[in-house]
């Protein structure tokens, strides 16, 4: 089993396509359904989802691996970056280009 699981962080850390991430990931959540308390686990199928701009889903692995250990620093920080991301990508500083306030172009 250890082996088993071993490899998979291994093959999730070190994917480079779409489909060895697939292959990961399945493997991954058959991991973790088997026992959801290893955060290394949950670290590197959070790394998947980053690499496939699954932030959500990243962040909310990164938090079950801080559930397990809060002191783990790259988790940490991993959420803080992918904040950023997601309150970046969700400014929307274009939402109304009327600056003379013009109710006739609203």
């Amino acid at each position: 089993m250890q082996k088993k699981k071993d490899k998979a962080i291994k093959a999730a850390l070190n994917a480079r396509d779409e489909q060895e991430t697939e292959a990961a990931m399945t493997v991954l959540n058959e991991l973790i359904e088997g026992s959801s308390r290893q955060q290394d686990l949950f670290f590197a199928r959070a790394e998947l989802f980053y690499k496939l701009n699954r932030y959500g889903d990243a962040i909310n692995d990164y938090l079950r691996v801080l559930e397990i250990n809060p002191e783990h620093k790259e988790a940490i920080g991993k959420i803080d970056i992918l904040k950023t991301i997601l309150r970046y990508n969700n400014t929307d500083i274009y939402a109304s280009p009327n600056t003379d306030m013009d109710p006739w172009l609203e």
